[in-house]
């Protein structure tokens, strides 16, 4: 949501799916019960997972109505998760379907396959698992179709679609049910079992360096910073792309003189990233609460079910759950796919900032519906894509410089600065390792060094 200046901020709730920038289902069977998460001393976690910011907990506490001890368990409970989560991905090739977690703490972890043969390897990583008819592969496959049938028929009355892998099926959201019906059938996908959301929700874009302060674009629109990022050895910062086109100037909060946007990407995706002045200097924070901030440690990929916050620099700090990964929403200026919905609200001009799990940078706030005093939901643009998308990498706290993508004449061999997705198999030391987490590699992060991240093979 992009904010442009004005006397007097505008608190109307926003009652259309928009970016936020300030401007002038079928049952899934689930087999067994379920089983708790396993953390403790020896579990493997993602980094930052043992120190979480009091910030976080403070804000989790308010938004997810958790005690002092669930928000403290809900983060332990989803860094335990995600690894285990990704050797079952791992294991289950073509056949696996989704994972998500649930409960108050997310305690739960359950992975989906299309193999009931499955279920005793699932049950032996400590998780539920849920027999579902069609594998992730089929359901990100119906969605490309979706995906492709927007860009040749009007959308206007069909703003949202995303893979639910909870409820094993695609979704579109509509302002009606004809609307969506005659989506569908637009993608030629009338048979194949996608579900109907009926809702009057249309999302509209949302729009030092500290994620979640503001900064300003040629002056007549306010966004805010996302996460501090270098490429070679200029420094800048990732935002969405609705925010500003390429070559647009920005200013900072205090009205100075910031930066130049160096690419932007909008619609389709809603990534950008801004190249500041020597007056500037990066940094690994977001804006949390009270004049505190929270310290980014990586970029590891959060489960669906787990607890995101977002800073803005009109609403400011706010937390919610992961819906869904792969939504397409279709903004007034056209559809943009492979975004996260949330539970999080959100409000103009908190386009761009960042969103984070525990210490871990997940993506920067595109646009939503409602507001932050009625509730509502938010979308992200991943920050993974943004980077491998702009050959960016991510500040981190504890490093100086944050290390550039190396030249390395193999693929195969692992490299700080790349982005890595679940599945890729990489060689360190003379050792091959295969990921289980979405993430950017780190300089201090080597597959020998992170088993929350990587698993010999």
């Amino acid at each position: 949501m992009v904010a442009r200046p004005a006397a007097g901020r505008r608190r109307a709730a926003l009652t259309a799916v928009s970016t936020l920038v300030l401007t002038a289902v079928p049952a899934v069977a689930a087999a067994g019960p379920p089983h708790a998460a396993r953390p403790g001393p020896a579990a493997v976690r993602t980094a930052g997972a043992e120190q979480a910011p009091p910030e976080v907990l403070r804000a989790l506490q308010r938004d997810l109505r958790l005690t002092a001890r669930q928000a403290a368990a809900r983060l332990a409970n989803e860094a335990d998760a995600g690894p285990r989560a990704g050797r079952l991905h791992n294991a289950l090739g073509a056949r696996f379907a989704g994972a998500w977690v649930t409960g108050r703490t997310s305690a739960g972890l359950t992975v989906a396959t299309t193999d009931a043969a499955d279920v005793p390897a699932i049950r032996a990583e400590g998780a539920q698992a849920a027999v579902v008819t069609t594998p992730l592969s089929g359901l990100l496959s119906l969605k490309d179709d979706l995906d492709a049938a927007a860009g040749r028929v009007r959308t206007a009355q069909t703003p949202v679609w995303y893979v639910d892998v909870r409820a094993n099926r695609v979704v579109v959201q509509a302002t009606s049910r004809s609307a969506a019906t005659a989506f569908i059938a637009a993608a030629g996908a009338q048979d194949r079992g996608v579900g109907i959301r009926v809702s009057p929700e249309r999302p509209r874009p949302m729009k030092d360096l500290v994620g979640g302060d503001a900064y300003y674009i040629d002056g007549v629109a306010r966004c805010s910073v996302g996460f501090s990022v270098t490429k070679a050895e200029q420094q800048g910062f990732a935002t969405a792309g609705h925010c500003g086109r390429a070559g647009s100037t920005t200013t900072g909060y205090d009205d100075t003189d910031q930066g130049v946007f160096q690419a932007s990407v909008f619609p389709g995706k809603d990534m950008a990233w801004v190249g500041v002045n020597s007056a500037w200097t990066g940094t690994a924070a977001v804006r949390a609460e009270a004049g505190t901030t929270v310290q980014v440690t990586g970029s590891v990929q959060a489960l669906v079910g787990a607890s995101v916050c977002r800073s803005g620099s009109t609403s400011g700090w706010h937390c919610g759950t992961v819906e869904q990964y792969d939504a397409s929403v279709s903004y007034p200026d056209g559809p943009v796919d492979g975004l996260t919905r949330t539970t999080a609200c959100g409000e103009l001009g908190d386009s761009g900032g960042p969103f984070v799990a525990g210490t871990q940078a997940q993506g920067v706030t595109s646009g939503g519906s409602g507001d932050c005093a009625s509730g509502g939901t938010t979308f992200f643009q991943p920050l993974n894509p943004l980077m491998e998308e702009f050959g960016l990498t991510l500040r981190t706290a504890g490093e100086t410089v944050t290390p550039a993508p190396q030249q390395d004449t193999s693929a195969d061999t692992w490299a700080a600065g790349r982005v890595y997705e679940v599945g890729e198999t990489v060689s360190f030391s003379g050792v091959d390792y295969v990921c289980l987490q979405n993430h950017q590699a780190q300089r201090t992060g080597s597959p020998a060094a992170t088993p929350a991240l990587w698993q010999r093979s």
